[in-house]
């Protein structure tokens, strides 16, 4: 391969509270696999600019340019075929901003917004922050897979209650990249009903053969005016703490509420780094990216393949996008809070339980993969040893050869 991802980077620590909560030295033989960013230096591209940008030494307010919006359409128009109209798009500084301030632009409190669960935890506080209510509207998990259930969503979205829905399109964390066809089936719905659609599509360069992303927006003139989509490349670039993100929303009236809400909550201005670093990933990080997912996804089937010889008990979701994998604890029979809490405290991993996104209907965990494979292949052996000592009452287990 052209890049790097088999180096270990020092991290300099992570968003969550629990982590920053805990002592120093409690830290420093944990393997922190939740938080969904990754651990690998970003495109080179993107580098070269932030330090072209550091060079300059002024870093007060910064205009957004052209070539900030036409980065952003060229790329959307090139790898997916949608084409965007600069005047649609509203910079802000990350996705959950972008869904407050939607939601606060298109509801009043005491609505109901729905979400298929599991989804993304910030989708409920982004609710909640608001005044509205969340309606849940659970995901079929058949043999193993998560699909759409048209029927329930039909009958959630009858609500006159429900104003809108979040949709997390690839889907976090039960690893979906949704088809066409269920998407237009979605967007049938949400029409008949008058529920208007928010897409969450951070994740839309994550995916894999055989399960391309569709932009819901480009799905017909009607779903583009009936809808906004949030996008982002710091899930791609792991730019997260770099701050940017748009807003695209192709009807003036949505657009005009939306932007007086993101001025309300004061999410109007981006960083002096923000607009070069997306204008290098997007014009320049492409090949890097590809072979980011060839990467990703082989630390996926490292995944899929070490539970299947050595903890069979378990059951790894199939992974189409995104780099979280989502799996099914329930044959230990505990909750999967159980299971953090011995994972983290036994085992030295921390991993996110599946109650944080809304799954109550068994017991998952969120294993994020994005890692050199070093760190995947110990935090692997520190989560089998742990489990199958759940299963054994010993505690131990058999170790395997490296990257069975």
């Amino acid at each position: 391969m052209k890049y790097d991802f088999d180096t270990v980077v020092p991290r300099r620590g992570t968003n969550s509270y629990k982590w920053d909560s805990m002592p120093r030295e409690a830290r420093e033989d944990i393997l922190p696999m939740w938080v969904a960013d990754m651990d690998f230096c970003t495109a080179p591209a993107v580098t070269d600019a932030i330090r072209k940008r550091a060079e300059h030494g002024i870093f007060g307010y910064t205009r957004v340019p052209d070539s900030y919006y036409e980065a952003v359409t060229n790329w959307f128009e090139r790898r997916h075929g949608w084409k965007i109209n600069p005047e649609w798009m509203i910079y802000t500084t990350g996705v959950v901003p972008a869904l407050s301030a939607v939601i606060r632009a298109l509801t009043v409190p005491g609505d109901k917004v729905l979400v298929q669960t599991p989804v993304y935890n910030c989708f409920f506080s982004s609710i909640r922050n608001n005044g509205c209510v969340a309606e849940t509207c659970p995901l079929k998990y058949e043999n193993g897979r998560y699909a759409l259930d048209a029927e329930e969503l039909e009958r959630k979205a009858s609500d006159p209650a429900v104003k809108l829905m979040l949709l997390c399109n690839p889907h976090n964390p039960a690893g979906r990249v949704w088809t066409r066809e269920e998407l237009e089936e979605m967007a049938a719905i949400c029409r008949r009903n008058g529920v208007f659609v928010v897409a969450d599509e951070i994740h839309c360069e994550l995916t894999y053969p055989g399960h391309p992303y569709t932009p819901f927006a480009s799905l017909s003139e009607d779903a583009l005016h009936h809808s906004v989509t949030c996008i982002s490349p710091s899930k791609a670039f792991n730019l997260a703490g770099i701050q940017i993100a748009n807003i695209v929303a192709a009807d003036e009236e949505v657009r005009k509420r939306i932007d007086k809400a993101i001025n309300i909550n004061e999410v109007c201005d981006v960083n002096s780094f923000a607009v070069d670093a997306l204008e290098a990933a997007y014009n320049g990080g492409e090949d890097w990216l590809e072979e980011l997912k060839l990467y990703l996804y082989g630390n996926y089937e490292i995944v899929r393949d070490m539970l299947a010889e050595r903890l069979p008990q378990l059951r790894v979701v199939p992974l189409e996008g995104t780099y979280l994998v989502w799996i099914d604890c329930s044959a230990l029979g505990l909750p999967s809070a159980e299971i953090v809490r011995l994972l983290e405290e036994e085992g030295r991993v921390l991993v996110n339980g599946g109650e944080m996104y809304g799954e109550t209907a068994g017991c998952f965990i969120r294993l994020n993969v994005a890692c050199p494979r070093k760190l995947l292949l110990e935090g692997l052996e520190r989560i089998i040893r742990t489990l199958c000592g759940l299963i054994s009452g010993t505690r131990t287990c058999p170790s395997g050869p490296a990257g069975s």
